[in-house]
């Protein structure tokens, strides 16, 4: 887009699509019957993302391995709750919206935006490495707070996030993080990690709270430093029983909770298309799911021109 500035636009897809199966309506189908309701949510998340956003670079980041196995070796309870087959590592995911998935990933192809995974690596993994790497500013869309570790004023980094909604975005810089959870964005993994998120399987520390463990945190600035005062027996650790009986715990979690900024991505072209890669491909797929409108939607918001909402 000529004369915008450059930014960089970084979605958790799955944490989209996800919001796209549950917010839009099943009965929302392809010419055959098939449900499509995840694919169009997504594509029409795409379009209002891109017309608010104005990125000059955009890419889709993926699971290409939802549950990690360094993460679980490190903590065998890390989303142990959400394998679909306790004899495999699939995802639990409704049956309506496995097969959607594949076809949100054949739309990007051929509209031409970038969808980035990493072997070994969770989307979280991929949005920390390109967010670091940018050296642009970046916005990153997710519905998953532990995103918010990536929050940088200096680097220009702030996360968009989904909680209520993608039209109702909450725009998450520093002083957003700060206010919301009484921690800088710095220490949102520390704060995570002692708080636990029993959605991803963390047990956190019991009986600590969002103000207990913002107080902690407060007091001793990192996680590394209150167990440093812990260990050495300083008698101003408060909650010293209940972090005493979660030290095993506390031991690991943080390389669990903390991002990686290390992902090894593949060549990709993340600049904004302004057409699509494959417009044969793309007209196909249209008429194969019924997607004429979501599509419309966002080729016109990749071209810069208003979106219905």
């Amino acid at each position: 887009m000529p004369g915008t500035a450059a930014k960089l636009l970084l979605l958790d897809s799955a944490s989209l699509y996800f919001r796209a199966f549950h917010g839009v309506p099943t009965s929302m189908t392809a010419p055959d019957g098939t449900p499509v309701n995840a694919v169009r949510g997504f594509l029409d998340m795409v379009a209002t993302l891109v017309t608010r956003v104005r990125p000059t670079r955009l890419v889709a980041c993926w699971d290409d391995d939802w549950r990690p196995a360094f993460r679980v070796a490190l903590l065998p309870s890390y989303k142990a709750h959400r394998v679909a087959d306790p004899r495999g590592n699939a995802e639990q995911v409704p049956d309506e919206l496995v097969p959607q998935v594949p076809v949100i990933a054949e739309v990007l192809a051929a509209l031409g935006i970038a969808r980035v995974g990493a072997a070994g690596f969770e989307a979280d993994d991929v949005i920390a490495t390109l967010a670091t790497r940018a050296g642009v500013p970046v916005d990153v869309v997710t519905g998953d707070r532990d995103l918010l570790q990536l929050v940088d004023d200096a680097a220009g980094v702030r996360v968009l996030y989904t909680g209520r909604g993608v039209a109702r975005l909450e725009v998450m810089d520093e002083a957003a993080v700060l206010a919301r959870y009484g921690v800088p964005a710095a220490a949102y993994a520390d704060f995570a990690t002692l708080r636990g998120d029993p959605s991803d399987g963390l047990p956190g520390v019991p009986g600590v709270g969002e103000k207990t463990a913002a107080g902690l945190l407060g007091r001793w600035g990192s996680l590394a430093a209150l167990l440093t005062a812990l260990d050495a027996e300083d008698p101003a650790v408060t909650q010293r029983p209940r972090l005493l009986a979660a030290r095993e715990y506390l031991a690991v979690a943080p390389d669990v909770v903390r991002v990686r900024t290390d992902c090894p991505l593949p060549p990709h072209d993340d600049r904004l298309p302004t057409s699509p890669a494959d417009p044969e491909r793309l007209v196909a797929l249209v008429d194969r799911w019924g997607l004429a409108g979501s599509i419309n939607r966002v080729l016109a918001a990749l071209a810069g021109q208003p979106t219905e909402e």
